[in-house]
């Protein structure tokens, strides 16, 4: 997915209100942008690391910048490695249907059928995907952006505690027992993650739920993205550790 135009750099000040951060510019100029990101950013907020934003020419917007990407120090091996991180999480949902569209995911390549935020379930959801295809059961699919790295190359999902995360793990279950496919599919914008579990010491009840979600035949799929000041792609499946 190309940016509609290439990232502007800086260095993170701070984030603050949730939904805000200062950034530095090269030449002492502080700007405000918003931060596209409801989580804790755990491991993510490096004050003086170099980030990078978009800008949008919406003269309707009272913050026209957005914090796209930030540089995130990783321990691999022991040794500091820096990677980055997509922390807009807005952008997972276009990316993973990047992969739906090219039929390029194997476990999801023989729908050709797609819709988007559909109502679902018994506690007034919406569900990211609805697959469907000839001859084949339908299929949820719910998106979740990881960006939460320990280091030697585990990412965990959630960075904070999430009753809704629960609610849509409880909505795929029922999913799966009425006979249909059910799948979560963790959105990795984190190039210093190879693999992916759940963050049992955050929130325990999410990691229960999860565990009970695969047991019941929820589907966890994982991709990993790569990225640039130009554009951002999922490019590699990797695996998902209980």
């Amino acid at each position: 997915m190309k940016y509609t135009h290439s990232l502007f750099e800086g260095r993170l000040i701070r984030r603050y209100k949730r939904f805000m951060a200062d950034i530095e510019l090269s030449n002492g100029v502080e700007i405000t942008a918003h931060c596209p990101n409801t989580g804790s950013m755990k491991n993510c907020l490096y004050p003086g690391g170099r980030v990078w934003y978009s800008s949008s020419a919406n003269p309707k917007r009272k913050y026209p910048f957005t914090w796209e990407q930030a540089e995130i120090p990783v321990m691999i091996d022991g040794k500091e490695q820096l990677a980055k991180a997509g922390l807009n999480t807005a952008r997972a949902n276009p990316l993973v249907e990047e992969l739906l569209v090219k039929a390029a995911v194997p476990e999801l390549c023989a729908y050709d059928k797609i819709s988007r935020e559909v109502k679902y379930g018994k506690e007034g959801s919406r569900i990211d995907f609805l697959l469907k295809a000839d001859q084949a059961p339908d299929c949820y699919v719910e998106v979740k952006s990881v960006t939460l790295a320990v280091g030697d190359g585990l990412g965990l999902f959630p960075d904070a505690i999430t009753a809704r995360g629960v609610k849509h793990l409880r909505e795929l279950i029922r999913i799966k027992q009425e006979g249909k496919r059910a799948v979560l599919f963790f959105c990795v914008q984190h190039t210093g993650i190879n693999k992916v579990s759940p963050a049992e010491d955050i929130d325990p009840e999410y990691t229960k739920t999860l565990r009970k979600a695969a047991l019941e035949g929820v589907e966890i799929i994982a991709w990993r993205a790569i990225m640039s000041v130009d554009d951002i792609a999922l490019t590699k499946s990797i695996p998902v550790l209980f």
